[in-house]
């Protein structure tokens, strides 16, 4: 487990540390981050990878990658006030480069 990140996944799950959330407007403002609290990043960062039993089994993604997902897949997770997602690492759609 990462000394950074307080959770540790099991399985074949990730933990993510999700993207701030903004959206610009027609007019070209920015709408700020609180202001979307309802609405879910779809990208993040990979923190953490879950442990698997499984010897052949072997996660496609590792730590530190930025990643696109499931919008409505993940777990969400607040913990020392840090607001971490944990999903299967099959609802991870793709790696962003």
């Amino acid at each position: 487990m990462s000394n950074s990140i307080p959770i540790q996944p099991l399985g074949k799950r990730v933990v993510v540390t999700p993207d701030q959330v903004e959206e610009k407007t027609a007019g070209g403002l920015y709408v700020p981050a609180s202001a979307n609290e309802d609405k879910k990043s779809d990208t993040g960062t990979v923190v953490a990878l879950g442990i698997v039993n499984d010897k052949d089994f072997k996660f496609t993604v590792e730590a530190g990658n930025r990643v696109y997902f499931k919008k409505y897949s993940p777990e969400e997770v607040e913990i020392n006030g840090e607001k971490y997602y944990i999903l299967d690492e099959e609802d991870i759609l793709a790696v962003v480069k």
